[in-house]
């Protein structure tokens, strides 16, 4: 067989269903096998970007590495946010780029990049195919990292000759092709010392003012059960980060919200005044922490995290654990931990848990949290809401109650916008009989608003919200409140989204007051395929709470 037919067959054995992609010359080879493979299904996108995003939305959802597939040159460069966004957020994913052949590297020439060396920073690991013979332990290697531990992309690059060559391969087993010293370094860490578990039963049994702090790290395996279960029976008070809602229900009595730069006043003055952290899978980036050195400064912090190098990175923590969150939580209730928290989850719960409401607006205008608390009417429990980057971010996650894990998706390490159109393509394709919602801003959906057609190619169900203010709302907030309202280049311009829904194929709807959105809502919810919503909102909206960038949250502007 050819090394593309190759390539083909190991996908199948590592149970690819699905590859989002874009063709070009340099994969060419690649996509002729494709051709007489009817096990996995192809989405062609419209932006080599959006392909990444795609996969990306896949593997959030269904705990599966996401597979992307594109041409050299500018199809590579062009994946490259897509990437990134996976790498900050640690999504698993195997990205796929083809090379000029190996003879003509280094030649500047048609369509080459070096995209080995442009994402070394921004994968877990690349590999560049010289050899076909090294083709099948390097894709089995390249799902290994890509799932093993801290999960995260791994680019492929595959020069055309090597896809094009012949190979005598015979089948052997996965974890036989993987070298040694591979497997010794992408390891999973879960065995916890026991006294390790100990002294965190001890440190929280004696804790006044104890608080668990969860982020992403928490959708991995059985840990949102067993969390569930261990604060249930030890009744802790819980905040989550943005990428850690959905771990914990968001509507449970002992969650106090989002914690960070627009967090609520409960979850950030419960951890400024904890004496004991547990911190599970967060990895305290600047919009969680904030001002570091102020940040709980009088609190024993625990940190849990399967990346050893988070560890002490950007807080001091007084006691680091390396190993899987899940591993701690079964270790805890193994202790059968417990305590009195009685006083302190009495004094917590009289701090509010809500964002402030927003201003009154005339003529009955849309308020964001209205629209998003429709939206929340009409959906299952196991919705899944995919969100671009800005206020309608913010507003959605505080406004709309997650209950169950690996249900929002969202950029939040890389605040990528064009990011939420495809990533709900990809959810809706990986989770083929559950709503998929995506929620964005005038500004975030016309990044990628061309995929409006690949995901009415695919006949996918999806709703799209674009809360429209005619603002580029996020970087407008802060030009008011940090630069003197000297609004630079922010205004943005807007084509008219239901008609263009209609020019691909889609539903499109326009409301711009109370009672036409709910009616929009409800007929959206009874048509099938793509139905693009559109609601004007108040053009100087903001987002509260917000604590300044660098600031101690008692520098909190809440309205």
């Amino acid at each position: 067989m050819t090394g593309a037919e190759l390539l083909i067959e190991l996908l199948l054995e590592h149970d690819v269903d699905t590859i989002f992609g874009y063709p070009g010359g340099a994969v060419l080879p690649i996509y002729d096998a494709l051709y007489d493979s009817p096990s996995i299904r192809h989405v062609l996108v419209r932006h080599e970007q959006a392909a990444v995003h795609a996969a990306d939305g896949y593997a959030r959802v269904s705990g599966k590495p996401g597979v992307s597939l594109v041409t050299s040159g500018p199809g590579a460069t062009n994946a490259i946010t897509g990437i990134a966004n996976a790498y900050m957020d640690s999504v698993p994913m195997v990205v796929l780029t083809g090379q000029v052949p190996t003879q003509m590297i280094g030649l500047d020439s048609f369509q080459e990049v070096d995209i080995f060396g442009m994402t070394m920073s921004i994968t877990k690991h690349n590999f560049m195919v010289l050899n076909i013979d090294d083709l099948p332990r390097i894709i089995s290697s390249a799902f290994h990292i890509a799932m093993t531990g801290r999960p995260g992309p791994v680019l492929v690059d595959l020069p055309k000759d090597v896809m094009t060559a012949q190979t005598g391969y015979t089948y052997a087993p996965t974890r036989s092709l993987l070298t040694p010293q591979l497997l010794k370094k992408y390891s999973c860490h879960t065995d916890i010392p026991v006294e390790q578990l100990k002294l965190i039963s001890d440190k929280l049994t004696m804790a006044k003012r104890p608080v668990v702090v969860i982020g992403g790290g928490c959708m991995a395996g059985e840990t949102p059960k067993l969390l569930l279960q261990l604060m249930n029976r030890a009744q802790l008070p819980v905040v989550s980060t943005l990428m850690g809602l959905g771990a914990f229900p968001s509507q449970h009595p002992l969650h106090l919200g989002m914690l960070g730069m627009h967090g609520t006043v409960a979850a950030n003055r419960a951890v400024q005044q904890a004496d004991v952290l547990l911190c599970l899978g967060v990895r305290f980036s600047d919009r969680v922490a904030g001002n570091r050195q102020a940040f709980s400064s009088r609190s024993y912090k625990i940190q849990v995290d399967i990346e050893e190098a988070e560890l002490n990175k950007n807080i001091d923590i007084d006691l680091a654990v390396h190993g899987t969150t899940e591993a701690v939580l079964k270790g805890l209730l193994e202790h059968n931990l417990s305590g009195s928290w009685k006083d302190w989850n009495n004094e917590i719960s009289h701090l509010s848990k809500r964002v402030p409401a927003l201003p009154a607006v005339e003529n009955s205008r849309l308020q964001p949290q209205d629209v998003i608390r429709f939206i929340h009417k009409q959906c299952a429990e196991n919705a899944i809401i995919a969100t671009d980057v800005g206020q309608h971010q913010i507003w959605t996650a505080h406004n709309y109650p997650f209950s169950q894990p690996r249900t929002f998706v969202t950029s939040g390490g890389l605040g990528t916008m064009g990011f939420g159109l495809p990533a709900a393509i990809g959810a809706a394709i990986a989770c083929p009989g559950r709503e998929v919602v995506c929620i964005s801003g005038d500004g975030s959906i016309q990044m990628n608003i061309q995929e409006l057609m690949t995901a009415v190619d695919q006949n996918l169900n999806i709703k799209i919200v674009i809360l429209t203010n005619g603002y580029l709302g996020m970087v407008r907030q802060w030009q008011q409140l940090f630069h003197n309202k000297r609004y630079s280049s922010v205004k943005i311009s807007s084509p008219a989204f239901p008609e263009l829904a209609r020019t691909f194929g889609a539903s499109g709807y326009h409301a711009d007051n109370l009672s036409e959105a709910e009616q929009v809502i409800a007929q959206a919810w009874k048509k099938e395929g793509v139905v693009v919503m559109e609601f004007d909102i108040a053009e100087e909206m903001n987002v509260y709470p917000i604590i300044p960038p660098g600031a101690s949250p008692s520098e909190v502007i809440e309205d």
